[in-house]
């Protein structure tokens, strides 16, 4: 059987498609090497198991590496000390035979629930004593350890290794400890700042082995460049596409074969589908923006007003959003991390039940046959019903309204038209409170559509140059400026003009 594109638990080389972990690797042993206790702490599905995986593979010839996962000791094991030390010490007598006979023994008391009565100091000496006595120094490696974070017992397991790391020159202990989670728990731990991010040349890398095997005749550099596009190089989305590409798309009418499925095209229909699908890391998402309503409030003030969010340590709004994946900071700035998540927040704010019973949602479902032609969107068409309506519907609002609300209606106006078979996001670049460029794909075709502030006709002019270069950017010919104008004698309409080689299409409200 082949090697396949993985999505789920650790990757292997010799059965998934991945990227080259080497350099990272690499800079994890120095790590290691100089006895550093550190936290590999990512969002969810962020390749932290494959990491510990293949640093295990790496270590293996120089240390004697534990390598525990948690998500194997259940919750009750937590409940008390003693149940948490035998589940502990039946994991370690599990994960290797490279244990001294006198060590084996004492653990294999600890593991026994009937006759364990002891403390974590007891079991914590008896694992010190293995590192006095060990041939080879020892790692010890806990992946998915935040699945007990909250609890008493582990938070105590937490400080006997704090005070072993602490007093290692005069006591025998660990040579490294790494944790792997979403949490970052220890207060002893160096900076991890190995990137875990895929770069486009580390996705060119997995795409290449596969074509080695496929020979598709893909062009490599665009699907690497067009896939860290979406992704911003978030692990799992880098493989969920392809997997999708893959096995799903291929064979589809539009895509009977493989070449035709590794296209642009083929990779915006994989979006469709993962956007349309759940799966763990989304409702993982969705699940945070339920339990903390402060964290909604920022990311809709983030997309929908283009404010400008600055990173300060310790709001909680914005530790929360980090930590769960939604944004990175950029430039000191809060950013959402990728083209999919954002996407992926436009469609759940957009879809939420007090927006549909809008007046401009339910225009726009009643003119939906209007702006489809042979399959195509009409975007030209939807600008001029999207001004038809705004300013039959809200032509008397006051200024304050279209600045926090204009973009966000006209995104309202979109959802039921290109729904099922496009997306709409924003380049992030652009998002503040006077421009926006929406990107719209629909079957494989792009829409650059600018909303902006109207500020005068010398600025309208500067927008109509920076419309032209983004148009540039993504080899296009025909570009889209919605200008929201709050002059009482202001021209409302919709006209086509030419500039340079391209021709924009320019709507003002």
């Amino acid at each position: 059987m082949g090697k396949v594109f993985n999505i789920t638990g650790g990757c292997y080389s010799e059965l998934h498609y991945m990227v080259d972990l080497s350099q990272r690797l690499q800079k994890i042993k120095k790590m290691v090497d100089a006895g550093q206790y550190f936290t590999i702490n990512r969002a969810r599905q962020y390749g932290k198991t494959t990491i510990l995986n293949a640093m295990e593979e790496l270590l293996n010839p120089n240390y004697t590496v534990v390598s525990l996962d948690f998500q194997m000791i259940s919750c009750a094991d937590f409940e008390t000390e003693q149940m948490f030390i035998s589940a502990f010490s039946r994991e370690v007598l599990d994960s290797t035979e490279d244990i001294p006979d006198s060590i084996k023994k004492q653990l294999s008391l600890l593991s026994s629930r009937e006759t364990n009565a002891s403390t974590l100091s007891v079991l914590f000496k008896i694992l010190m004593a293995w590192c006095g006595q060990s041939q080879k120094k020892i790692v010890l490696m806990i992946d998915e350890f935040d699945s007990a974070t909250n609890n008493q017992v582990f938070l105590d397991f937490l400080a006997q290794l704090r005070g072993y790391y602490l007093k290692r020159r005069k006591y025998s202990t660990f040579q490294s400890v790494i944790l792997a989670g979403v949490f970052a728990p220890f207060d002893i731990a160096d900076d991890f700042l190995v990137d875990m991010d895929f770069s486009t040349s580390d996705i060119f890398g997995m795409l290449k082995d596969y074509e080695n095997d496929y020979h598709t005749g893909m062009d490599i550099y665009q699907m690497s460049e067009l896939l860290f596009d979406y992704t911003s190089g978030y692990p799992f989305l880098v493989s969920k596409l392809c997997k999708l590409i893959d096995e799903r798309v291929v064979g589809e009418e539009r895509f009977p074969d493989k070449e035709s499925a590794w296209s642009k095209e083929g990779l915006l229909k994989a979006v469709r589908i993962l956007l349309n699908e759940s799966n763990t890391l989304f409702e993982s998402l969705i699940y945070q923006l339920e339990d903390y309503p402060e964290l909604d409030k920022m990311l809709r003030e983030l997309l929908f007003e283009g404010k400008d969010i600055p990173y300060v340590m310790g709001i909680r709004s914005v530790e929360i959003a980090l930590m769960s994946g939604f944004v990175r900071v950029c430039n000191n700035s809060v950013r959402i991390s990728n083209r999919i998540f954002e996407t992926l927040l436009y469609n759940l704010f957009l879809a939420s039940p007090d927006i549909q019973q809008n007046e401009m949602y339910d225009a726009a479902l009643k003119d939906k046959n209007l702006f489809i032609e042979n399959g195509q969107l009409d975007m030209k068409r939807i600008l001029e019903r999207f001004v038809f309506h705004f300013d039959s519907l809200y032509g008397d609002q006051g200024e304050k309204f279209y600045e926090e609300d204009g973009r966000r209606y006209f995104m309202l106006f979109l959802k039921p038209i290109i729904n099922g078979n496009g997306n709409c996001y924003v380049e992030a670049e652009t998002r503040n409170r006077e421009r926006t460029d929406l990107i719209v794909d629909y079957k494989g075709e792009q829409f650059i559509i600018e909303t902006k502030i109207w500020y005068g006709q010398a600025r309208h002019a500067q927008g109509e140059i920076q419309l032209l270069d983004y148009l540039d950017h993504y080899h296009l010919q025909k570009g889209y400026l919605l200008t929201f104008n709050f002059n009482k004698e202001k021209e409302i309409g919709v006209k086509e003009i030419t500039l340079r080689d391209k021709v924009l299409i320019e709507a003002v409200v």
